[in-house]
């Protein structure tokens, strides 16, 4: 084999590791979303409650970090940084407050690889929600039922409640994916209050 022959095997041996290595950098540790500052009259009073640390979900096996979340230049909720954690809306109720607090999770990443919330779906009215907060404590929820919406009509002014009982909405993406939107035409929303 020739030097030139070698050096093109070479060549194209380290451009697939570069496009390998940044799929899979990318699939599992992308952040799509960049917070955007929002105005002070848009947030809710700052809570006394301790910040969520850990969502577990022991029907299926989530024991899993709790990022804090905003919101992305769309206006929508922004979601984790990776596949593994969720996101709670920083803005919005704290678990264990009056109001409904929101939590995301991705249900796959760029591989098709299972996300945290791959199986939320399979949740059903009675499973057990907990959230261990950064004081250590946690708080039990248990899930009330569930629904499905178009991406692009969630009631906001349900699922975000910043009122009522004390209640914590899980969401993540289903459906088919909408290529030109670059996400899945529906959302789930596993709804939950407050048990102990």
């Amino acid at each position: 084999m020739g030097k030139a022959s070698r050096f093109l095997i070479f060549t194209l041996t380290l451009c697939a590791v570069a496009i390998f290595t940044t799929t899979i950098v990318g699939a599992l540790f992308y952040s799509p979303d960049t917070d955007i500052p929002v105005p002070q009259d848009k947030q809710l009073e700052t809570s006394p409650l301790q910040h969520p640390a850990r969502l577990i979900i022991p029907r299926l096996d989530i024991d899993t970090n709790v990022q804090e979340v905003g919101i992305n230049a769309e206006g929508n909720m922004s979601v984790p940084s990776n596949f593994t954690d969720v996101g709670w809306y920083k803005y919005g109720v704290v678990p264990g407050g009056p109001g409904s607090a929101v939590m995301a999770g991705h249900v796959d990443n760029g591989l098709g690889l299972s996300g945290v919330f791959k199986n939320l779906g399979e949740l059903e009215a009675g499973d057990e929600i907990i959230v261990e907060r950064q004081d250590g404590k946690r708080l039990t929820f248990v899930v009330t039922g569930k629904r499905s919406y178009a991406y692009d009509a969630v009631p906001t002014d349900i699922v975000f409640n910043p009122s009522g009982s004390t209640r914590l909405n899980l969401i993540t993406c289903e459906g088919a994916w909408v290529k030109s939107a670059k996400t899945y035409d529906q959302r789930l929303v596993v709804f939950t209050k407050l048990a102990s």
